[in-house]
């Protein structure tokens, strides 16, 4: 199994520094390459503090002079505020500017905070189709003169500039929830990237099963699989049960977020109080502790064993968490020094 980071800048308060946040982020980044991580993950966000990411490729380029050796993704491209041809080229720019470590992860989106603001009147359903017009043309595009004539996009024959570094252009990522996502990606010989957020491992076995179901009616090469999933390693059942907590108020925002109905300010959501975090009992401590990949050392050794047996051929540590950022640097070192050996 390979393993990869999946990270953003997060700003909680008005206090917290951009530059200090990248700094930050960059040293995360910077032990997922020295401890063998075969890829980064950081994706796209618009006007949220909560998750900073405005362009992946830019970040990207930064981190291609920060890193030596780890692959550098897109985890995701917003596909529908994207236009084929301008999405085709600036990521074979940056496979070239990154000596092609390029891989491009894409994705239709979540929020209606991002939707209302790049695309207003659009909702999900629409960005889906966005989506499945847009992807297949980047190959298109990056191996020649390409004409089009869809549902959203027309244009006449164009070629990507410049061409990517890498031979078939960067390797593609799609991350899908329903069986029809699982059916376009693998139909269209596209790897796989799913998330079962706070749903646990029957969620984890649910997505796998239609990921094999897509595989089983496709006669090309099977493609790769990975998991995202937040991850906490903790130094001690103590330790576990604070990271418990702390996700448990990421996940309180993070469906604040997606709701959609709090005043956002300077980029920030109104503070959520302990009475309204208490009421969500989906995402209580409990919840997160049963749920998330979170552990001393060998209980998530054993957690990460299991997807592997299920036949996740990537595990993606997702590390946003509202923590600070020294737990986790502290996780995320136990990680690498005493969990990945157990899969070697």
């Amino acid at each position: 199994m390979d393993f990869s980071l999946f990270a953003h800048m997060e700003r909680l308060t008005p206090d917290q520094q951009h530059d200090e946040l990248r700094r930050d982020f960059i040293e995360l980044c910077k032990m997922a390459d020295d401890g063998g991580m075969r890829a980064i993950w950081t994706g796209e966000h618009h006007g949220m503090e909560f998750t900073i990411a405005p362009n992946p490729f830019l970040t990207l380029v930064d981190l291609s002079h920060q890193t030596k050796n780890v692959r550098l993704g897109t985890g995701t491209i917003i596909a529908p505020f994207w236009h084929p041809v301008r999405l085709a080229g600036e990521a074979a720019s940056t496979d070239v500017i990154t000596g092609g470590r390029i891989e491009l992860g894409i994705a239709r989106g979540a929020y209606s905070y991002e939707y209302e603001r790049m695309m207003p009147g659009m909702d999900a359903w629409e960005a889906g189709q966005r989506m499945r017009e847009t992807v297949p043309l980047l190959r298109a595009l990056w191996s020649g003169d390409c004409a089009h004539e869809g549902e959203f996009f027309q244009f006449p024959p164009t070629t990507c500039a410049p061409k990517p570094r890498q031979a078939d252009g960067p390797p593609i990522w799609i991350a899908a929830r329903d069986p029809n996502s699982h059916e376009f990606g693998v139909h269209n010989g596209f790897n796989i990237q799913v998330t079962p957020l706070w749903q646990g491992l029957e969620e984890i076995e649910t997505l796998m099963g239609r990921f094999d179901d897509a595989c089983a009616n496709f006669d090309g090469q099977r493609p790769k699989i990975m998991l995202l999933h937040h991850t906490y390693v903790g130094s001690d059942t103590g330790d576990v049960a604070l990271a418990a907590k702390e996700l448990s108020r990421f996940y309180c925002y993070f469906g604040a977020w997606f709701q959609n109905k709090r005043p956002v300010e300077q980029g920030l959501i109104a503070e959520l109080s302990d009475d309204e975090l208490s009421a969500n009992t989906m995402m209580s401590p409990e919840n997160m502790h049963r749920d998330l990949t979170i552990g001393t050392v060998q209980e998530v050794i054993d957690q990460i064993k299991r997807y592997e047996d299920l036949g996740y051929d990537e595990y993606a540590f997702w590390i946003d968490s509202g923590m600070s950022f020294e737990r986790k640097r502290a996780s995320l070192a136990r990680f690498i020094d005493d969990v990945m050996p157990a899969f070697q």
